[in-house]
């Protein structure tokens, strides 16, 4: 007789009990491993053309760095642009822009193959910039065009101030624990040559409250807006990204000295909504 013992009256082989369990351990430690990976996060950055976008980029990485201990996702940043390409990507849960865009031609093809693959992308401020002619021009119809909406810069508030945000979708996942208009952390504003509302394809998240105008300081009389309809968040339905256009902290730049005068983090709310947005980005459960 074969090794056999009884339960109920059920035999059952004890060698073919062992197999059964080796194969449920092989079959399923995989699965669990895939089911724990760490999400990866990975920023891409320049922090050579201007104080301001250098400033923000000093701070927005140690503070993605502290999300990342505090949320459960790995992070990492780099200024090599050709790391923007189909092989790294495909290990990528979430490209950052922190303060500019690709310029060649294969790291920009690479990106939006992403994309449209079911990528996930965050951008801040000067990444969506482009004017022609400038260092930047608009010389990628895709990302200023159709992925993000918005075209060319068209101008933008001076100095940095802060903004009281509206928000325009208070039902989108972001903006759990938010409220419907909040202030957000000084900020040199943008517009953009293409009225947004008019896009099927975007989705405006945040606005300017019409609270906060006058926006801007000046000195030049039309870097203060005094009305007018200007998006801050937003989102293009057929991908899964979010833009901020917050990005630019105020610099003493007239007293000499260029040190950072204002932070786009430790602003409890906004952090909050970034936070948010990331956790959103990467298919996380939100707080």
């Amino acid at each position: 007789m074969g090794s056999f013992f009884c339960f109920n009256f059920i035999p059952i082989n004890l060698t073919s009990l062992k197999n059964l369990l080796i194969l449920l351990v092989f079959f399923f430690i995989p699965l669990f491993a895939i089911a724990q990976k760490s999400k990866h996060v990975l920023a891409f950055y320049t922090a050579k053309n201007d104080l301001a976008h250098i400033s923000f980029v000093n701070e927005a990485l140690p503070w993605f760095g502290k999300q990342a201990e505090m949320n459960g996702f790995d992070f990492e940043a780099t200024q090599d642009w050709d790391r923007l390409n189909s092989e790294e990507l495909k290990t990528i849960d979430l490209v950052v822009f922190l303060d500019t865009r690709p310029k060649n031609e294969n790291q920009r093809l690479a990106f939006e193959n992403y994309m449209k693959n079911g990528g996930a992308w965050m951008g801040f401020h000067f990444s969506a910039f482009a004017l022609t002619p400038s260092d930047f021009p608009q010389n990628w119809d895709w990302y200023h065009e159709e992925f993000l909406g918005s075209g060319q810069y068209a101008s933008n508030t001076w100095r940095p101030t802060s903004a009281i945000l509206k928000v325009e979708n208070p039902n989108h996942p972001i903006f759990n624990e938010i409220p419907n208009t909040f202030q957000a952390s000084p900020n040199e504003w943008y517009n953009w040559e293409h009225d947004l509302r008019n896009n099927p394809e975007i989705e405006i998240l945040a606005s300017i409250d019409p609270v906060s105008f006058p926006l801007g300081t000046g000195p030049k009389p039309h870097e203060i807006w005094h009305e007018g309809y200007y998006p801050t968040v937003w989102a293009n339905k057929n991908y899964h990204m979010v833009y901020f256009n917050m990005g630019h902290n105020d610099m003493d730049y007239d007293g000499g000295t260029n040190e950072t005068l204002s932070h786009t983090f430790g602003n409890k709310i906004q952090d909050q909504l970034v936070i948010n947005t990331l956790l959103w980005l990467l298919n996380k459960k939100l707080p």
